[in-house]
């Protein structure tokens, strides 16, 4: 090989490689039924500086035609009044304990009572009697009824007093537009708050058993979701609450709960970004995952991406993510950076990846309409400059040419 013929293709490597350094890659694609806030759209120049989006959905529109039906799976429950519900306030569950004093107990019936699995109390003489799903003065009227046909007491008023003493968690399901839809513990205590309600204290008061916590145990609700009809379940009925006061900041509907409630939170198909931000029925924060492998940043470590900058306040945008990661600033050829979210509709699954020009985003007032609010599990990644990239495909060059020099000078020399 002559230098000659060497030096042309040196230099049409290097055209090459410049080239490759100064464009960008393609935008990313995405289904039209992807798309899930009016911000990953984009409507401003920060949104899509490089390529056209495909058209949005009902939902990232925003459009005024929010749907809202009644689940069908509610027809086969009877619709009850809110006060058969609210009328009982904290119902008895299993791991409840309640104190029971009997007037003149011979046979020492009077005690401290765990509520069984099974939801009954069980005291000597007399058969197991249900507790569950009632309060303590319905259990009273149970027990003094069984007590006064067994002749163990006298038909007196007062002669059976039940009491509660320590309210336990309550396993309640949850689904619908929740984050994460499963069977939780609501008001679950630690130990060692349980043992300061056996300390023979009298009363209780769980805030942890009520719609609202078991909610917020499932993840909170997603900003699709419809908080003026949440639907608790029980025993063949079924109620609407209107639980929009905890968001909004008025009085509300929210009930106590017990074990074998179903919570349903509808969807209303569409983003509300009023529920985007930490309530009693939102998360109070979330987990995001970042990359920042720059040339500046060689791993995440040296870019400063930890624990505390990955968990972030509920209500969290892009550009604010960005910053936490370092993809923000520095000299103006390393700031004309590119990122892109990856997240994910909450309505039907699927993925959706949203690029940004970095530097556009910071600088364009149409930033808002271009900047998505971040979901629990979202990704961000930062892509390096163009003129990092040109300095990198420089490099390059530079090294090959400088392992073929040594054979150049070996070849002569023959």
């Amino acid at each position: 090989m002559s230098i000659s013929a060497f030096r042309k293709g040196a230099a049409a490597i290097a055209m090459t490689a410049t080239l490759a350094g100064c464009m960008s890659g393609p935008a990313p694609s995405n289904y039209e039924t992807a798309l899930y806030a009016p911000q990953q759209l984009g409507t401003g120049r920060a949104g899509h500086p490089r390529g056209d989006w495909v058209q949005a959905t009902p939902v990232a529109r925003g459009a005024p035609a929010c749907d809202w039906r009644v689940p069908r799976e509610l027809d086969n429950y009877r619709r009850a009044r809110v006060e058969e519900f609210a009328d009982i306030n904290a119902p008895l569950a299993p791991g409840d304990r309640v104190s029971i004093r009997v007037i003149g107990d011979p046979d020492g019936l009077s005690g401290t009572y765990v509520v069984a699995s099974d939801g009954t109390v069980d005291l000597r003489g007399i058969a197991p009697t249900r507790a569950v799903g009632g309060s303590p003065e319905m259990l009273q009227d149970r027990l003094r009824a069984r007590l006064v046909a067994a002749n163990l007491v006298r038909p007196l008023r007062n002669a059976v007093s039940v009491s509660l003493i320590e309210a336990a968690g309550v396993s309640v399901a949850v689904s619908g537009a929740v984050f994460e839809p499963h069977a939780v513990r609501a008001g679950e205590r630690s130990p060692e708050l349980r043992s300061v309600a056996a300390g023979g204290i009298a009363g209780d008061d769980n805030t942890g058993r009520t719609v609202s916590a078991a909610i917020r145990a499932a993840g909170g609700v997603r900003p699709d979701a419809d908080v003026q009809r949440v639907y608790l379940i029980r025993e063949g009925r079924y109620v609407a609450l209107d639980l929009s006061g905890l968001v909004h900041g008025w009085a509300s509907q929210d009930i106590p709960v017990t074990t074998g409630d179903r919570i349903l939170v509808p969807s209303r198909r569409c983003f509300d970004a009023g529920l985007v931000r930490p309530t009693p029925l939102t998360p109070p924060g979330i987990r995001v995952y970042m990359s920042n492998l720059t040339r500046s940043a060689n791993n995440n470590a040296g870019a400063a991406i930890g624990e505390k900058t990955t968990s972030l306040p509920y209500g969290t945008r892009l550009l604010q993510a960005l910053v936490a990661a370092n993809c923000v600033g520095g000299s103006y050829m390393q700031s004309d950076r590119r990122a892109v979210l990856i997240s994910r509709n909450r309505i039907n699954g699927r993925s959706v990846v949203v690029e940004r020009d970095i530097e556009t985003l910071v600088r364009d007032a149409t930033r808002d309409a271009d900047d998505p609010y971040l979901m629990p599990g979202d990704a961000i990644a930062c892509y390096d400059s163009r003129w990092t990239n040109l300095s990198e495909a420089i490099g390059v060059v530079s090294q090959g040419l400088g392992a073929v020099t040594p054979a150049i000078l070996l070849d002569n020399a023959l």
